[in-house]
């Protein structure tokens, strides 16, 4: 059975636009362990906006598994180190010139990325790194030693029909490739209920699947627990 992550950060972005000083991220993370989530994530970067530490470490005490989203940042290393989490995701920070969250141009030889995957595997926290569905993406992340990727499927679903088969045929060969390297296989970015179906089709060695803004968008609709059981029906 897939694995299911979901990504609480769009909560932040809600707080941040209503301007509400509280915060629900434990309620949220507890009725997402009971509908059957196998994980959730927060991310953070250096700027203590929309997510702050003390969500970080908020999730942390709630969440039965908890995943951290976090750029390839001193700073942030120390907070990944003090709280723990499950999982640390390492992926593009807004100082890397691309979205946030992005995927990691690991090709000029991922400095420094490198340190922060050994800092944090020597301290048994397992890494997976976010990266764009390309072969070499794939070997670039197995040689800095991480636990699994997590492909990038943000670039993919907007694009035209043509250049999107492609681009899931790409996909495909990077799910093959990380499967015979025997890393963790992840998928996500962008998905929502309708695509995450079409790009799971032909990718049957993926374990997990990451999922935010529609999951927390449908949520406000027919409520977390309805939005996550309609999720992990989707990805099976």
């Amino acid at each position: 059975m897939r694995r299911l992550v979901l990504a609480l950060d769009s909560m932040l972005g809600l707080r941040e636009a209503a301007r509400f000083g509280g915060s629900n991220l434990a309620a949220a993370a507890a009725l997402a362990d009971l509908a059957g989530v196998d994980a959730v994530r927060l991310g953070i970067e250096d700027e203590p906006k929309p997510a702050a530490e003390a969500d970080v470490r908020e999730l942390r005490r709630a969440a039965r598994r908890f995943e951290l989203r976090m750029a390839a940042s001193p700073s942030l290393v120390k907070l990944a180190l003090e709280t723990r989490p499950d999982r640390v995701l390492v992926a593009a920070g807004a100082r890397d010139g691309g979205p946030a969250g992005g995927a990691l141009d690991l090709r000029a030889g991922g400095a420094p990325v490198a340190p922060v995957v050994h800092t944090l595997r020597e301290a048994g926290i397992s890494v997976s790194l976010r990266v764009p569905p390309r072969l070499d993406s794939v070997k670039a992340a197995h040689a800095h030693n991480a636990s699994g990727v997590e492909l990038y499927t943000g670039a993919i679903l907007d694009l035209p029909e043509a250049e999107r088969r492609a681009e899931l045929e790409a996909l495909a060969d990077a799910v093959r490739l990380a499967a015979k390297l025997r890393l963790g296989i992840a998928i996500g970015g962008g998905l929502d209920y309708a695509t995450v179906v079409e790009v799971l089709a032909d990718l049957p060695a993926a374990q997990c699947v990451a999922v935010g803004r529609a999951a927390i968008a449908r949520a406000l609709l027919v409520g977390l627990d309805v939005a996550v059981r309609d999720l992990r029906t989707a990805i099976q």
